[in-house]
C-alpha cells in the first residue's frame, strides 16, 4: 500500500500524494499487513479498501456521506459506507436511511442495500476508518487511517465548492471544522443506527441536498436505488 503500489484511481493519488508519502501511511501499510499475516481477518478485501475513491474521482464529488469504519461480518463490507453487496442482509442502519429516503423524497424501499448508483451520480461514501476486523468494531480506528481521511475531507473543502456534506452522528459532526461552510453545505443530524432511535427520521437531508445542488446549477442526485 505504498504510494507506489496502492490501489487508487490517479486523480486521488495526485491530490493526496503528500498523504501516500508520509511516515504515517508506511506505518498504516505496515500494521494491516501484519495483521493479516498473523491471521486476522480484515474486511472489507484489499482490493476494495479505495472503493469509495476508486468511484467517485476528487472534481465529481456532489454529496458526501461520511461513515465510521467498515462493516465487520463476512461478505457486507464493500468500500462504500452504508453499503452493501446485493444478495447480502440490509442492516439495520441503512433501513432507517431507506425508511427516510421513502418519507424524504418518496423512493420505495429497495430490496438490496447496494449504493453504487449513488456512487456513479458523484456521492462519496468514506468512512473515516478504512478497514476492521472481523467481528471486531472500531478496531482500526488508532492506527492511522484518520489522518488520511480528514485529509481527504480538507482537500475536497479547500479544492472544490458546493458540495454537500452529511455527516451523521456526534462522532461524523465532529469533522466539521475540517469543513468551510461559506462553500459548501453541512448537513447534521443523528445517526441512522437504531441505537439513536428515531432521531434520524425527519431529517431532510436528501431533498435539501438536491433543493442546493440544483441552486448551484448542479444535477440534483436520483436517490432511488433499484
Amino acid at each position: 500500500m505504498h504510494s507506489a503500489q496502492v490501489n487508487i484511481s490517479s486523480r486521488w493519488q495526485k491530490a493526496l500524494q503528500k498523504e501516500f508519502e508520509s511516515p504515517y501511511f508506511n506505518e498504516l501499510s505496515s500494521t494491516i499487513k501484519e495483521k493479516k499475516s498473523s491471521g486476522l481477518i480484515i474486511y472489507p478485501p484489499g482490493k476494495y479498501i479505495f472503493q469509495a475513491y476508486d468511484k467517485v474521482a476528487p472534481d465529481e464529488v456532489k454529496v458526501v456521506i461520511l461513515g465510521q469504519d467498515p462493516y465487520h461480518n463476512p461478505g457486507e463490507a464493500m468500500g462504500l459506507s452504508f453499503s452493501v453487496p446485493k444478495g447480502i442482509k440490509v442492516p439495520p442502519s441503512l433501513k432507517n436511511i431507506y425508511k427516510e429516503l421513502t418519507n424524504d423524497v418518496g423512493c420505495f424501499v429497495p430490496t438490496h442495500g447496494d449504493l453504487t448508483h449513488w456512487a456513479d451520480q458523484g456521492v462519496f461514501m468514506l468512512n473515516a476508518f478504512l478497514t476492521v476486523e472481523h467481528n471486531n468494531a472500531g478496531s482500526h480506528r488508532n492506527i492511522g487511517w484518520h489522518h488520511f481521511t480528514d485529509a481527504t475531507i480538507k482537500f475536497l473543502s479547500d479544492h472544490r465548492e458546493h458540495i454537500v456534506f452529511m455527516l451523521w452522528g456526534n462522532f461524523a459532526k465532529n469533522k466539521k471544522s475540517l469543513i468551510n461552510s461559506e462553500k459548501h453545505l453541512i448537513l447534521e443530524s443523528a445517526h441512522p443506527s437504531p441505537l439513536a432511535g428515531n432521531a434520524f427520521q425527519g431529517c431532510g437531508h436528501f431533498s435539501k441536498a438536491n433543493d442546493y445542488l440544483t441552486a448551484k446549477g448542479e444535477s440534483p442526485i436520483d436517490w432511488q436505488i433499484r
